[in-house]
């Protein structure tokens, strides 16, 4: 098979890129930035492309395309989310016509304002949004569900490479305390990298298929254990120190307003987007991938982290 990869100069890209090369797939590797290591993608050709000006230039023919390119952060103007996430989606199809069509979502495209307690594939998207990251993912995974395409919804990837969950965790220690918010018993699904790579992989070259896939490790984990497991192997001496939702939510609005008067481009340490992912449980059922996909997660583990 011939698969094309988006985002390839990313963490998800890359390690896609990586575990299809490995198994002996020709991979052509696609990504914003104008050049990566080689290694970076397993050795695959690499080309630079910007997906939110437009179809790849003279696209080669491909059997498979896994869409992992869009915006990470969820925080900035509605103008640039929807670029990433929408039209890139859009453009992604375009370029690649008859492909089989991969398209990485997230969880957050469930409701916000709600827990989702071990929730179904067919309880999203929902008409309501608190920011333009959720509404732009909804968005794109229209796009991609109308194209026939299979849909993957991984919930807070981590591991090696990770540029998001752990620097995030790491970047909020004050000294010997982690605030968090909640009660630290509140249940989530992670997803690690390597159970999300096994998804992609199988939803590209496995039996064709098409649909929505929740994609998450084993079994949900509490809060507080993930982050402990996670301050202990990094090595970092501090404990997490929980501040109750009520109260963290309109101090989190305040920063956000302030944030945004003063223009500045990096989110406040507090969002109320952050304070929806960690106050409430956050589990999702895995039941359609497995049976659909032949998908087979592994548990939960920040063994190793240390040296992420």
């Amino acid at each position: 098979m011939r698969i094309a990869v988006t985002g390839a100069s990313g963490f998800v890209g890359g390690a896609v890129c990586r575990a299809l090369a490995s198994a002996g797939t020709a991979v052509l590797a696609f990504g914003r930035r104008p050049a990566v290591a080689s290694a970076h993608v397993g050795g695959a050709p690499y080309r630079s492309w910007d997906l939110t000006r437009g179809p790849v230039p003279d696209a080669p023919a491909v059997d498979a395309v896994v869409h992992c390119a869009g915006s990470v952060t969820d925080w900035g103007p509605a103008a640039a989310l929807f670029a990433a996430n929408l039209t890139g989606t859009r453009n992604a199809l375009a370029s690649f016509p008859g492909a089989r069509f991969v398209h990485v979502s997230t969880a957050s495209v469930y409701d916000p304002f709600a827990p989702s307690a071990m929730a179904r594939e067919h309880e999203a998207p929902v008409r309501r949004y608190m920011n333009a990251y959720g509404a732009s993912k909804a968005a794109a995974e229209r796009a991609a569900a109308g194209a026939g395409a299979v849909v993957l919804r991984p919930h807070a990837v981590y591991g090696p490479g990770d540029t998001t969950l752990l620097p995030r965790v790491l970047s909020a220690v004050r000294g010997p305390v982690l605030p968090a918010v909640g009660t630290g018993r509140q249940r989530v699904s992670l997803t690690s990298v390597g159970n999300l790579v096994q998804a992609c992989v199988l939803a590209a070259t496995g039996p064709a298929a098409s649909g929505v896939f929740n994609v998450a490790d084993a079994a949900p984990v509490a809060i507080d254990d993930a982050f402990r497991a996670i301050l202990r192997e990094r090595g970092v001496r501090a404990r997490p120190v929980y501040v109750p939702a009520r109260a963290a939510r309109p101090l989190a609005a305040v920063a956000e307003g302030a944030f945004l008067l003063a223009r500045r481009p990096g989110p406040p340490r507090l969002t109320r987007y952050a304070i929806s992912h960690l106050a409430l449980e956050r589990t999702f059922d895995t039941t359609a991938a497995r049976e659909a996909l032949g998908y087979d997660p592994a548990p939960t583990s920040f063994a190793g982290a240390a040296a992420w």
